[in-house]
């Protein structure tokens, strides 16, 4: 329902109408917010030797003020986009963002490792209320096809540009006023948020829908993901085949089987299983993880590793250099959400952008421990750029084609935990092979020639892709699949 108490739908739009100016302000608010949370996420690696130097945190504190946000974060978001489904989702942006702003302010005046955990518990968790929230507002927002590709094309945009700047100002502020501004920035942006939200966005979802919430389904599945992104975190230090790590792997199938069976018999499931016959929802989120996984253990920890460390360039010259990058990610998204699905479809548009993300991994394994940016690093992102906007887009519209608006905070926290869990299954495979082929007398030697394996094993996430693509992904206008599997359920609620 929006704000006078009509039902919300998506309606067909023509496609290449204008765009009102309210839904103009409602895209740059929800362009605002992804912007704050993808630099919240970001900015944090340049500040945590300050920090653990502050509050004498321990090596084992210090892993969990960064595991903390993303245990919380991607294993609440599923919760979080049905929480919206059900409650509102511009109400519920609203309480994420004001979350996000209390949090934050907590982080930055954090008086102990203690405190400093709890509060980044609690920015994952305004986090994981705010990015499916803000992906399912978009969708009822803006029709499915031209209008909601371009949306998605510039809302993707905001979270490259919030990356990037994530990286630059990490280091001048932690060197200047203090790694508490770090935290401190987030807050402007969400109170912004805050007060803009009820003047620019309508409120969405179905009065007449059952207010009944699937608890044991909310159970399962936050304990499933977040014991799947703990075991991801913790594998590298506890190892693979350790008794903890397999233990806690058949726990997590545990759950998901347990999660499986609820939602087969609820009446209200937080997850329909009929969304797993499609294969456009399916083949969109296992892009999405392959994305995920190439983009936050290459590009995020493998190639900053690389060269900050072995080649030694300072966090603010790399963050000027991953500049590059991300101008191209925006280049990459904007053509992708605009003409190029809009022309040729998903698949062809997702199966390019892995192509270009494999060739890029391809070339990094030739990096040198005397090497420079211009000579080992700038072709590589020359090409991961474009290739990353245009599969993240793509996999997206993929995956929320033909969802309906009722559906919309669901199908979007699955997106979105797709992608991030996708990013923690990555960062810790290619961290453990890093170290694993990092050897040699010659410490920057070594540590090139682990960074050389991980970029090589990064080439199968995109292989991986491609084939999920090409198996599963058709053009978006062709949505008929998702719609005739969900068309009961809409004629239900209606």
């Amino acid at each position: 329902m929006d704000g006078n108490g009509n039902r919300a739908t998506v309606s067909p739009i023509p496609g290449r109408a204008r765009l009102d100016p309210r839904r103009r302000l409602a895209l740059a608010v929800l362009c605002a917010a992804t912007f704050i949370i993808i630099l919240d996420g970001s900015i944090v690696f340049v500040a945590v030797p300050s920090m653990a130097k502050d509050l004498a945190l321990t090596p084992s504190a210090v892993q969990w003020v960064l595991s903390s946000y993303l245990l919380s974060f991607g294993g609440l978001l599923l919760l979080g986009g049905r929480i919206a489904d059900l409650l509102g989702r511009r109400r519920m942006f609203v309480v994420g963002a004001a979350l996000l702003a209390v949090s934050s302010l907590l982080c930055g005046l954090a008086w102990s490792a203690e405190v400093l955990i709890a509060a980044r518990v609690a920015e994952g968790f305004a986090a994981a209320i705010m990015t499916p929230t803000a992906l399912s507002i978009l969708m009822t927002t803006f029709a499915e096809g031209h209008e909601r590709n371009k949306a998605l094309g510039v809302w993707s945009s905001a979270a490259g540009i919030g990356g990037t700047i994530g990286s630059l100002l990490g280091g001048p502020l932690t060197t200047g006023p203090g790694w508490g501004w770090i935290f401190f920035v987030n807050i402007p942006v969400a109170v912004l948020v805050v007060v803009l939200s009820p003047l620019v966005l309508r409120e969405s979802y179905d009065r007449e829908r059952a207010r009944t919430f699937d608890l044991a389904g909310a159970l399962t599945s936050t304990a499933a993901l977040v014991g799947l992104v703990y075991l991801i975190v913790d594998a590298p230090q506890a190892g693979w085949r350790s008794g903890r790590t397999i233990g806690l792997g058949a726990v997590v199938l545990v759950l998901l089987a347990g999660f499986v069976l609820v939602e087969r018999r609820s009446a209200a499931p937080l997850l329909p299983l009929r969304y797993l016959r499609s294969k456009g929802f399916v083949g969109g989120n296992l892009v999405m993880l392959a994305v995920g996984m190439a983009v936050h253990g290459g590009m995020g920890v493998v190639m900053t590793q690389y060269a900050q460390v072995v080649l030694g360039y300072s966090a603010v010259q790399y963050g000027l250099m991953f500049a590059v990058m991300t101008v191209l990610t925006v280049l990459g998204s904007t053509l992708a959400g605009g003409p190029l699905v809009n022309r040729f479809g998903t698949r062809p548009v997702t199966v390019a952008g892995l192509v270009l993300i494999g060739f890029s991994c391809l070339s990094l394994t030739g990096i040198s421990a005397r090497g420079s940016f211009v000579d080992d690093m700038l072709f590589g992102m020359l090409l991961f750029g474009p290739g990353l906007g245009a599969a993240f887009v793509a996999g997206s519209i993929a995956g929320l084609a033909g969802v309906p608006a009722d559906d919309a905070g669901m199908a979007s926290g699955v997106n979105t935990a797709a992608f991030h869990i996708g990013g923690a299954l990555g960062i810790a495979i290619l961290t453990t092979v890093a170290a694993s082929a990092a050897t040699g007398p010659d410490p920057a030697a070594a540590m090139t020639a682990g960074f050389r394996t991980a970029f090589a094993v990064a080439i199968a996430f995109a292989v991986a892709g491609v084939l999920a693509a090409l198996f599963l992904l058709g053009k978006p206008r062709k949505s008929a699949t998702v719609t005739a599997i969900t068309g009961k359920a809409g004629r239900k609620a209606a």
